[in-house]
């Protein structure tokens, strides 16, 4: 068998054999298969689609291309969560130390940015000494003694997705159904929990642009996790704006924390509290959604999931000071507002601009291995229904070049659209998928 002859056949339409398949992936997993055939492939599947069995075939080929990790010695029931991507997109910095503090383990591996979309381990690296690098035996630790840990893929641990992972990046290969649905699968089943909470997005932020993609992809995600005995439910949520009011790995930082404290913006803390709840019903905490709600409410008032952040923190080596002074996060030099250029209600925030132009500043990769500015990015004030007075400040860039703060204000301002009568924002949560 030959690497030209898999691509080939995907090229032309035709469906792989699990044979093919294993061949091809286990094959760049140890070397044999080279970056540009990858790419070839990727692409192949970006224009040619997989069959289910197909997408089923990739998932378990990938979590098998490493070791397999078993959590039942640490808890009788591990719950995860994954999100497909979006803009302003920090949930994971709420949402895991919220669910642990009410007794479910919360272990989760974690990615860096895709395209447009931020990382949650480029944001969690903006906290000073904060660690995302752990051995397998490490993770486990870390959850058995502080039921939360977020760290990076380890090496041994589905390695076909890991490499393959940073190839789609930067060769416009991330947005696939089967690419995107075989990734986030078999780095969970590969990472042992027994329950996930997938976040798809849909929308001009999110990379499947339609609910009707989305649906589609949560329902592969569904049936491949049922398929391996794991509880898997999905929320498809909105994405044609950010989510929150920052985008940038510091600034969102700062954000998560401060909507822990209690006063984050609106949307993000009502998507944090829709998500962590399906993972309290998952996890058998609470017997609905509604009780689950309550439970964290009054977990955010009396201090307990703050409290959890700040152990979570300490533990990965992170200082926790960043807590009680934000100002210890990574700052930008250059502080600047975009003014808006008319009155009106805002219409619509493309949130696929935002993200694009935020990369732009630095706050992302061009290609594979670029450094990450944390300190760049944006902070919004006027979002989707919201009346502005011409000249008043839109958002805030934060940047550290002044060549780049100039290229980023006219792909901020196209991101904007205006309307003369009141518009209604776009709902947060589509529908849920149990």
């Amino acid at each position: 068998m030959r690497a030209v002859d898999v691509i080939e056949k995907k090229r032309q339409g035709g469906e792989l054999t699990r044979e093919e398949i294993e061949f091809f992936v286990l094959g760049y997993t140890r070397g044999d298969v080279p970056d540009y055939q990858m790419a070839a492939w990727l692409m192949a599947v970006v224009w040619r689609g997989m069959s289910e069995r197909e997408t089923v075939d990739l998932t378990m080929t990938m979590a098998r291309s490493g070791d397999m990790l078993d959590l039942s010695p640490i808890a009788p029931l591990v719950v995860d969560k994954h999100s497909t991507g979006g803009v302003g997109d920090k949930t994971t910095l709420v949402i895991a130390p919220w669910v642990a503090c009410l007794g479910l383990p919360v272990g989760k591996m974690s990615g860096r940015g895709l395209g447009f979309s931020g990382g949650t381990l480029d944001k969690l690296e903006s906290i000073p000494g904060f660690s995302v690098n752990f051995s397998e035996a490490q993770f486990m630790q870390l959850l058995k003694q502080h039921g939360i840990v977020v760290a990076g893929q380890s090496a041994d641990l589905a390695p076909a997705d890991g490499k393959m992972y940073a190839l789609r990046d930067v060769t416009a290969t991330v947005e696939s159904l089967p690419l995107i649905a075989s990734s986030v699968m078999s780095k969970k089943i590969a990472a042992g929990a027994n329950a996930i909470v997938l976040d798809v997005k849909t929308g001009a932020g999110a990379f499947m642009k339609t609910e009707a993609e989305a649906v589609a992809l949560a329902e592969t995600m569904v049936r491949i996790g049922r398929g391996v005995d794991r509880r898997v439910t999905a929320v498809i949520s909105d994405m044609e704006q950010p989510l929150g009011d920052a985008v940038g790995n510091a600034l969102e930082v700062a954000e998560a924390i401060a909507t822990l404290q209690g006063h984050g913006p609106q949307d993000f803390l009502e998507h944090c509290l829709v998500v962590a709840a399906e993972m309290l019903l998952l996890g058998g905490k609470c017997v609905s959604a509604q009780e689950g709600r309550a439970m964290l409410e009054q977990a955010m008032t009396s201090g307990l999931a703050l409290r959890k952040f700040e152990e979570w923190i300490q533990a990965q080596g992170g200082d926790t000071r960043v807590v009680r002074e934000p100002r210890l996060l990574p700052q930008a030099r250059l502080v600047a507002p975009l003014e808006s250029p008319q009155a009106g209600y805002i219409e619509a925030l493309n949130a696929m601009h935002v993200g694009v132009a935020t990369v732009g500043l630095g706050a992302g990769r061009a290609k594979k291995g670029d450094p990450i500015d944390h300190a760049v990015g944006v902070v919004l004030h006027k979002k989707v229904g919201d009346h502005v007075a011409k000249g008043e400040p839109l958002l805030t860039i934060h940047a550290n070049d002044e060549r780049l703060l100039a290229e980023a204000r006219p792909m901020l301002l196209a991101a904007y659209r205006w309307s003369a009568a009141a518009v209604t924002p776009p709902p947060l949560i589509r529908r849920i998928i149990r």
